[in-house]
């Protein structure tokens, strides 16, 4: 099925839950991450090829 991969660790007084594989499986990269009643979802998605003729590298952050 996924290939899931899930770390748990303690942070202070706080448990910490790494989770990948399972969510968000068309990005490139993704992490669920949490601690307590908080969850967050990280995720990455790139091209795997370079615009020609463009001198920069387009960053978009939804939050």
């Amino acid at each position: 099925m996924f290939n899931v991969a899930k770390k748990t660790f303690t942070y202070g007084a706080y448990q910490v839950t790494l989770e990948t594989g399972e969510i968000a499986r068309q990005a490139g990269g993704a992490v669920l991450v949490s601690m307590d009643d908080t969850v967050v979802l990280v995720s990455a998605v790139g091209n795997k090829t370079a615009k020609p003729d463009q001198d920069f590298f387009p960053l978009t952050v939804d939050y």
